[in-house]
């Protein structure tokens, strides 16, 4: 078959969803399909502009294409789960989520918009007009499906996919230190894992790898470091290469992965992958379909000194670290997440 896999691109940023479209990709050809991504872009810092991407998207004729028939369209994102295609499954990476949970947060740029209310209204009736015209509608996880339930009233499946380069990760050794990748972003809480070291009773190390998405979110965090005289007890790496990457995960005590409702979260797949346990926390999202408390991780409530708690627990024993690490790494292989799975839901008739 030929597949259009659609989806957007904001410019000059590149993470998760990029890297699940190309791994999609590659699966299909790997399956003797033709594959291709088509990309439109968005950009939603303008509010104002989003009516008109979701027009724009509705516009796109995607039947056809100069190599002939597309037989189907795999939809990943808004608003390009949007396009028509008389033959679509969508699979749903998450929704526009300044309009829906995020909406009466400090994470949505909609609340205090003069026009936030129309315009959540508008990408609430959208997704309730557009996406039932999908043959099938998948989620990357739980955690989706259930957002687009409670909003929308829409049923979807879930479909768990890999992380990137899964088969790669592995366990060397459990230093004294708690790994933290993730790029530097609020939802991520970089800053509530800071607070939480700020409250640690053991010598244990927090290593914070990731880009920042901007620079006052690094700003931010290096300044707390610099005042809370932290610079002995964290450590942050702007960047690293694949393999530094690969051993630090090796090397690690355990993963802290905090962030706040998590939509999946390849950072809790790449630790168990990796045989470490996962510290989350209870409002984390994504990583809960995955972490089982005090077997595979520990599940806290979002607060510093809680977190700080379970930090201190496994910095005390490499005997439980390297337990629950084991545990993780079997849970992982006992769901069977596999390209091969997802390839044959999407494009079964």
């Amino acid at each position: 078959m030929k597949i259009a896999i659609t989806t957007i691109q904001a410019p000059f940023v590149s993470g998760g969803a990029e890297f699940l479209a190309e791994n999609l990709k590659q699966a299909l050809i790997q399956e003797k399909h033709e594959a291709e991504i088509v990309t439109i872009p968005f950009m939603d810092s303008t509010p104002e502009m989003i009516e008109n991407h979701i027009i724009a998207s509705r516009l796109f004729a995607l039947g056809q294409s100069w190599a002939g028939n597309i037989d189907l369209n795999i939809a990943l994102k808004f608003p390009a789960y949007y396009i028509p295609h008389p033959n679509k499954v969508v699979w749903a990476l998450h929704q526009h989520r300044a309009a829906y949970d995020l909406f009466d947060t400090e994470y949505s740029n909609l609340k205090d918009n003069p026009d936030g209310n129309y315009i959540r209204k508008v990408i609430s009736n959208a997704d309730c007009c557009y996406l039932p015209e999908a043959k099938r509608i998948y989620t990357i996880a739980e955690n989706v499906k259930k957002r687009m339930q409670k909003y929308n009233n829409i049923h979807a499946r879930t479909l768990y996919h890999p992380c990137p380069d899964m088969e790669k990760f592995y366990c060397k050794d459990y230093q004294n230190y708690i790994l933290m990748p993730s790029r530097i972003n609020i939802t991520k809480r970089q800053m509530l894992a800071l607070e939480a070291m700020c409250h640690t009773k053991s010598d244990i190390q927090l290593y914070i790898v990731g880009k920042a998405d901007n620079v006052l979110e690094r700003t931010k965090m290096l300044d707390f470091i610099k005042k809370q005289k932290l610079q002995k007890k964290v450590r942050y790496f702007d960047f690293v290469t694949q393999e530094q990457k690969f051993e630090l995960y090796a090397n690690a005590k355990a993963v802290l992965f905090i962030p706040l409702d998590e939509d999946y979260g390849y950072i809790t797949l790449e630790a168990m992958a990796a045989s470490k346990a996962v510290i989350t926390a209870k409002d984390s999202g994504g990583p809960l379909e995955f972490v089982i408390d005090n077997k595979t991780g520990f599940v806290a409530e979002a607060d510093a000194k809680a977190i700080a708690e379970k930090i201190d627990e496994l910095a005390d024993s490499d005997a439980q670290a390297a337990e629950m690490g084991k545990k993780a790494k079997k849970h992982l292989m006992q769901m069977d997440i596999s390209w091969a799975n997802v390839v044959k839901e999407l494009t079964k008739p």
